[in-house]
Order: structure tokens, then sequence, then C-alpha cells
């Protein structure tokens, strides 16, 4: 739902969404009703912060450079992209040219409006931004090279349901390329006290909380093998922003 600098078994998750404790369902047996109030309310929420979001500094600069510079290595000409959770497009629009073809998708029509804004300003003809939901991108199953989620994992409403989405949306020997906010390695004063307040007054969306094990350990479940774990911040402070690279086997 963002740019990436600015989540058991799969029916039983001990993940904490919300921070609160509960399990996370699997969306397969939620009914498309609910998934689509649960939907409307985050895309209204990212709807409202978009422009200010767009206009917010990037935090750490080579941290957010270095993971460029990782996926653009990892990128081909030859590759048909799709990027889930786009945001405002600024990484698509950086990642586009080493790439056949870059479809990059946002649940947010505000978001999508600010990319394609962008778009417009410096025409790419092999990228295209399309609203979509992270769970529901409308690709052809074995239809992608690489599957981008910057900032988005954390967000989405049944992590195994989501990895399985990009499991079948990928070509075999394709790949994962994710940088995700572990927010179970953030101070407890910060996940059950802060962030529930800023949920609490609107500040925040709903989040799903694990680490970095988790995490791992959901891709697996999907059938990804992960080639990959990095921290790429430079800030003295730990750095909870995972890059993994997965790989669907051939």
């Amino acid at each position: 739902m963002t740019d990436f600098d600015k989540r058991s078994t799969a029916r039983r998750r001990r993940l904490l969404v919300m921070f609160t404790p509960s399990l996370s369902p699997s969306l397969a047996a939620v009914p498309a009703s609910e998934r689509a109030a649960a939907l409307g309310r985050k895309s209204r929420f990212w709807n409202r912060i978009a422009r200010k979001y767009a206009a917010d500094a990037i935090a750490d600069v080579a941290g957010y450079e270095t993971t460029l510079k990782r996926v653009q290595d990892l990128l081909s000409v030859d590759y048909d992209v799709l990027e889930l959770g786009c945001g405002t497009g600024t990484i698509a629009l950086r990642l586009a040219p080493f790439t056949r073809r870059l479809r990059a998708t946002d649940a947010s029509t505000e978001m999508i409006a600010i990319s394609r804004e962008k778009l417009a300003a410096a025409p790419t003809p092999n990228l295209s931004f399309e609203v979509a939901e992270a769970d529901a991108p409308a690709v052809a199953p074995g239809s992608q090279d690489v599957v981008l989620a910057f900032s988005l994992l954390h967000l989405v409403d049944d992590l195994d349901y989501t990895l399985a989405v990009v499991a079948h949306a990928l070509r075999p020997g394709g790949l994962l390329l994710a940088k995700t906010p572990c927010v179970g390695e953030m101070s407890p004063l910060i996940t059950r006290l802060a962030l529930p307040l800023m949920r609490a007054l609107g500040k925040a969306p709903p989040v799903l909380c694990f680490n970095a094990p988790e995490l791992q350990a959901a891709i697996v479940r999907q059938g990804l093998e992960v080639l990959a774990v990095e921290r790429h911040g430079t800030r003295k402070d730990k750095d909870i922003r995972l890059f993994t690279v997965a790989r669907k086997p051939a």
C-alpha cells in the first residue's frame, strides 16, 4: 500500500492483527461482503493521507538507494514484473526501465492518481498503474517473472493468503522481492501502546505484527524458497525492514 521506505499454520496464525491478540483468518473463508467493507475502510485511510504521504521525505536515503540497486540487479529487460501496493509510484518509475513490462497496482485510488500524474510527467511506455488490491491483482497464473512488494506484507489482511497469490502469479523460477517492516521486532511500548493509540485516532492502518523468522516461515509455507535475507538500513538504530529474495521452484 506504500512505497517501501515510508504478515501457525495456513489456518492458525499467531500473528497480532491491529496490535491486539487475535488470529488472522483465511481470506478464503471471509464473506465477500466483509472483505469489501474492510477494503473500503483501508482504501479510505490511504486515500486520505496520500497527498501528504507523497510529500514526505525518505527517512534513510542511503538504505533506500541500496535496496533499489539490489532490486535493479535482479531485474531484466526480458522480465514481466508486477508490483503490489505501489503507493505513489516512485519505485515503479525508477525500476520500469530495467523490465520488459511493469504493472504497478494499489488499492488506493488516490495513490494511483498520484502515480499516474508522475507517469504523465515522465512517460515510461512499459509502465502502467492500476487500481487493484494486493490479494486480487487480476493477473494470469504463472504470468510474472518478478513480484515486488515494498512495505506491503505487514499491511495485508492475511499474510499466507497474499503470499499464495504471489506464488500463483509467478512463473517457475520467478522471484518475490519484498521489503517488509517486521513490526514484531519493535519495542512493546510501541506495538502495545503507541500504535494502538494511533490507530484509534485514525493515524495508522490495521497492521500485522510478526518478526523476521515468522515472515520467512510464511514465505516457505507457500512453496517459495528464501534465497536471501538482508537489512539495508544505515542508521544506528536497528533496521526492522527486512529485504527478502524468494524464488518459486522451477
